[in-house]
């Protein structure tokens, strides 16, 4: 289902998107096309694309790709969801050390709806992180890999 979401392949089209997506959420999926859970979550994000239209703009980025980014964001784990809101880079509390982006893929279509309209009604009140309205037995559990420390 990667094919019918656009694709971010520079990084100076992901600067683009984050500094021109303007009260939406940005979301940026962080992978590689032939994966098979970012296939797994690319569908659930190109079945709720529509549904999320007026909150939300999906972009799919390939890690290989866009290097600075990959390293930026510590990207060591695919798929990883990042989120933006007017160009601000949105946190979100899912009971893990780490609040930057979500690892792995969503259980529900649902779980990823309710996610975006808790960071779209928190941002639109200036919130820069929120609570994970995601059941936490549905939150993939993974190791944080600080590399070169």
């Amino acid at each position: 289902m990667s094919f019918l979401l656009p694709k971010l392949t520079c990084k100076r089209e992901v600067d683009q998107a984050i500094k021109t997506v303007a009260e939406k959420v940005l979301v940026l999926r962080f992978g590689i096309d032939n994966d098979s859970v970012c296939l797994q979550l690319d569908d659930i994000l190109a079945k709720t694309a529509h549904d999320l239209s007026k909150m939300a703009v999906i972009y799919l980025v390939d890690v290989n790709k866009v290097p600075v980014y990959t390293q930026y964001f510590d990207i060591s784990y695919i798929p990883s969801t990042v989120f933006f809101f007017n160009g601000q880079h949105m946190k979100v509390d899912y009971g893990s050390p780490d609040h930057t982006k979500f690892v792995g893929s969503f259980k529900t279509k649902q779980d990823f709806i309710d996610l975006i309209e808790v960071i779209y009604r928190g941002a639109m009140r200036g919130k820069l992180i929120v609570r994970s309205p995601i059941d936490p037995n549905n939150i993939p559990k993974y190791d944080l890999l600080y590399q070169g420390i």
